[in-house]
């Protein structure tokens, strides 16, 4: 077992490097598909909002990099790692991965999966072809697709915002990298596309996947003094930490009275993180509520 665990390792290292290699800022992940080196700040009363500043590792995709000597540092530090990750929204490629889930889909023989479909009804809608690109297939039958963003649009993450089954990994976002084993089984390259680099966005796409910041309200990331750590706090969630991270925020804004001011820009972050607006107000609702009735 040990043996095995071993040859996992050094192969998920030999992927890593060879994405790096081609420019690809890579970290470890582990089994679960998470970042397989806890935070240096765990255990601190307090949120600590680090990406990576400190210098230590464990900051999850703030540690990715492309440099071999460091991307060998962060596997020795995590000899348990089944995996990588790929940083989405960095250069050169300023990645952008359409996660295409058809988990717990079976279709009937003949018929497209939901999310598949979705896909080529927005293509049909908004007059765009998808290039020829990387593709990852994934464990459960689903496909994450790899496309080239420009330097200066900003990707947010979102899940299901496009359509049912489609999540989009763009900025603060990873996808895991080919040649992954995790607990579900491993991520393997499509026929055909290894030898691919990702290709440019469509532009209709791309309009869809970033579209302008509503009028009237903050931007995210660019808060006001009052509660900015609190809005970066929430716009470093990761998937499984968005409404814990958000709800967190917004009772810390209300017990320090300012939460109905933060309330908007605090609902602009949990969308950036891939929460939808029904969820996002339902959160801090639930904060409001609990803080005044302390």
């Amino acid at each position: 077992m040990a043996t095995t665990v071993r040859h996992t390792a050094a192969l998920a290292l030999a992927h890593a490097l060879s994405a790096a290699e081609r420019g690809l800022p890579v970290f470890p992940l582990s089994p679960t598909k998470l970042p397989a080196l806890r935070s240096p700040h765990r255990g601190r009363p307090e949120p600590v909002l680090c990406r990576g500043e400190c210098g230590l590792p464990g900051h999850g995709v703030y540690d990715a990099t492309t440099d071999p000597q460091a991307v060998r540092a962060l596997f020795v530090a995590a000899p348990w790692a089944t995996g990588y990750g790929i940083a989405c929204g960095r250069p050169p490629y300023n990645l952008i991965g359409i996660d295409l889930d058809i988990s717990g889909y079976e279709p009937a023989e003949g018929t497209t999966p939901d999310s598949v479909a979705a896909l080529q009804q927005l293509a049909f809608e908004h007059l765009f072809t998808l290039p020829e690109t990387v593709t990852v297939l994934t464990p459960s039958g689903g496909r994450h697709i790899w496309l080239s963003g420009p330097p200066n649009v900003v990707v947010p993450n979102s899940a299901g915002r496009l359509a049912p089954g489609i999540d989009v990994r763009g900025a603060g976002g990873y996808l895991v990298g080919p040649g992954s084993v995790t607990a579900r089984g491993a991520y393997r390259l499509a026929g055909g596309t290894a030898e691919l680099r990702p290709a440019p966005c469509p532009r209709a796409l791309l309009r869809l996947l970033a579209p302008p910041a509503h009028h009237g309200h903050p931007r995210p990331g660019r808060p006001s003094r009052q509660g900015e750590g609190l809005v970066h706090f929430v716009l470093a969630a990761h998937e499984g930490q968005r409404n814990t991270r958000l709800f967190w925020a917004a009772c810390r804004a209300y017990e320090h009275g300012f939460g109905d001011a933060l309330a908007e820009t605090l609902v602009e972050a949990a969308l950036h993180t891939g929460l939808t607006e029904q969820e996002a107000r339902a959160t801090i609702a639930s904060a409001s509520r609990l803080t005044r009735g302390r």
